[in-house]
């Protein structure tokens, strides 16, 4: 099952109502309100949606309330929050270890391999490098997000 088939399997487990190919007036690729989540007709691919609605079930488990003014400070810190749930659901630094398994050369083979967009993957690795710093370890893992990214396996 790929990942978007599974998001929407426990957005209906948990009670969330999926609306798709929505015609927003704005550039927004999507929206919650309540339990209801609305993506975009703009979104083309499966990988587009996944990321879009990870990140819309992040704001639904992270946050309550309207944060689309985004010129307020606590606004911005529930949008990242919502963002993190969803770069660790789809991601994670145990997908980048995967995709260090799968053999992945570079980014745009992890985002695939990870089945997420490049700029949704990119956004990620700049969190977790703010999260986390330069390296993070897993596992018996050290990732290094600076000058490049890297996987290295302790022995």
């Amino acid at each position: 099952m790929e990942i978007y088939e599974q998001l929407l399997q426990d957005s209906d487990n948990v009670g969330l109502n999926i609306i798709e190919n929505v015609p927003f007036k704005s550039n927004a690729k999507g929206f919650i309100y309540g339990n209801c989540i609305a993506l975009s007709d703009q979104l083309e691919t499966h990988n587009e949606k996944a990321c879009v609605l990870a990140e819309e079930m992040g704001h639904h488990y992270t946050c309550a309330g309207n944060i689309i003014d985004l010129s307020m400070e606590r606004n911005r810190k529930l949008e990242r929050t919502g963002r993190l749930w969803a770069y660790d659901k789809l991601i994670g630094l145990s997908g980048i270890v995967r995709g260090y398994h799968a053999k992945c050369r570079n980014r745009y083979e992890l985002a695939e391999c990870l089945n997420v967009t490049e700029k949704f993957l990119q956004e990620a690795l700049d969190c977790y490098k703010e999260k986390y710093g330069l390296m993070a370890e897993i596992d018996g893992y050290t990732i290094i997000f600076e000058p490049s990214l890297a996987v290295i396996e302790k022995v």
